[in-house]
């Protein structure tokens, strides 16, 4: 716990056996509660998680990385959580800059943290690819203008939110892919949470998770797609409910309802 608020850490797993006992060990003593939601993995992800004393939660198919969120946050909601850090199983970012993030939420200055990995000029050091890094930068840039704020990063997986963000953002209209990730900031910034950072070292090997070339322009077409449709809705161009209070309701009717079968 974290100023009397119970600290809940999720992570969204997909063949994530190799780096899963990496991941659990170095998790802070102030973690109350460990979530592992397993998106129907092919190795033994969820038998080790389960062995390891984390709560584990297996999807029935493959939905996506969008989707295992929307199970892990509610999950870890249902589970009593005031704040939830989402950390990747696969040991690219430390889970010991938790403490720091949680007490970041916790002290009610930031709805939100980013762990950046562009903060302290990390990135290409930890051997990020270096088209990624140029499409990180370039992304990050284009969001900066068009979103109105000032962030290193947009595309880090590593973050921490209050327990009122997550029951309040319209999550239940992002993608079930890569790009939820991106419309949850977007997000935040539309409803005025306050979104903090902190720098994060990275590390790129064999066994930490990576999407591909492929991957990574179908998500950066997201990304762009998540601006437009922002400023679009900003204006009175369009409505997106994505953005919009009836989203927000939808979301929640849907956490209270939770609340009313626990």
């Amino acid at each position: 716990m974290i100023n009397g608020k119970r600290v809940a850490v999720v992570m969204p797993a997909y063949n994530a056996a190799k780096t899963l006992e990496m991941t659990v060990a170095e998790l802070p003593d102030i973690v109350d509660i460990k979530i592992l939601v397993d998106d129907s993995s092919k190795d033994d992800t969820a038998d080790l998680s389960r062995k390891l004393g984390v709560q584990t939660y297996v999807h029935d198919a493959n939905y996506g990385y969008g989707r295992n969120q929307q199970t892990c946050y509610r999950e870890a909601l249902a589970a009593g959580a005031d704040i939830v850090v989402m950390v990747h199983p696969d040991y690219q970012y430390t889970p010991l800059l938790v403490t720091a993030m949680a007490s970041m939420v916790a002290s009610g200055v930031y709805d939100m943290v980013l762990a950046s990995r562009i903060l302290g000029r990390g990135a290409l050091k930890g051997g990020m690819p270096l088209y990624k890094y140029v499409f990180n930068r370039m992304l990050t840039a284009f969001q900066n203008l068009f979103l109105g704020v000032k962030l290193s990063e947009y595309h880090t997986g590593y973050r921490a939110f209050s327990k009122q963000l997550l029951q309040t953002l319209p999550l239940l209209e992002n993608s079930d892919d890569f790009v939820f990730d991106n419309q949850m900031i977007a997000q935040a910034v539309m409803f005025k949470y306050n979104i903090g950072e902190i720098s994060c070292p990275t590390k790129y090997f064999p066994e930490a998770s990576s999407i591909n070339f492929h991957r990574s322009v179908k998500y950066g077409l997201g990304v762009l797609g998540t601006t437009v449709s922002f400023v679009a809705h900003r204006l009175g161009w369009i409505h997106q409910p994505r953005f919009d209070h009836t989203g927000r309701k939808v979301t929640q009717k849907y956490y209270a309802g939770m609340a009313q079968q626990s």
